[in-house]
């Protein structure tokens, strides 16, 4: 680095601190694990489509299902980009459908309340039906989009706000106060 006047290296060596400082956050701001419950499930051959209509999903470690309460639980690879709506499209490609999708991410200091955007790793989420608080630790988020639950769940969520988004899953001019681009993919959750 020869040659660099003593100015230009600060602000490198400030640059290069807050690239790998926010390459850091993002990367601890990753899915671990889910908890699919599906519905329509009458047998162990249901719950084997299911498996494996999930188990060829690339971002998906491993699928652990229990028969008795039509769930799964889902461990997702480190460092893949989850894609929750490809897993509803499997297992509705498989013949069900999801009755709850709850997945758990790691929280630091999140300050939510009904109507916060907040992004996490490669997704922005829009919170519905929470009171204000602040998040910390490990917690379940349940995804409450049209076809990630049952209907009449579906109303009483789609009913906790006037933005328009919820309706469609994508960001409207109601997001773009909250920084998010208008067409972006947002996933409505409460706790």
């Amino acid at each position: 680095m020869a040659g660099i006047p003593g100015r230009k290296l600060t602000i490198m060596k400030y640059v290069l601190y807050l690239i790998f400082s926010l390459s850091a956050a993002s990367a601890s701001a990753q899915f671990k694990t889910a908890n699919l419950t599906a519905s329509g499930l009458t047998c162990a051959m249901c719950t084997r489509a299911i498996n494996q209509a999930l188990d060829k999903l690339s971002f998906i470690e491993s699928v652990n299902p229990n028969i008795e309460t039509s769930t799964f639980e889902i461990r997702f690879k480190q460092g893949a980009s989850v894609n929750f709506d490809a897993m509803r499209d499997a297992v509705e490609d498989a013949g069900f459908s999801i009755s709850k999708l709850a997945v758990k991410t790691e929280f630091q200091n999140a300050a939510v309340k009904n109507d916060t955007h907040l992004r996490i790793g490669d997704k922005t989420f829009h919170f519905l039906k929470v009171s204000q608080s602040t998040l910390n630790g490990e917690k379940a988020l349940v995804i409450v989009d049209k076809d990630f639950l049952p209907a009449k769940d579906y109303r009483k969520y789609s009913t906790a706000t006037t933005m328009s988004c919820v309706k469609t899953g994508k960001a409207a001019s109601c997001c773009t106060e909250s920084g998010v681009a208008e067409g972006t993919r947002v996933y409505h959750v409460t706790i």
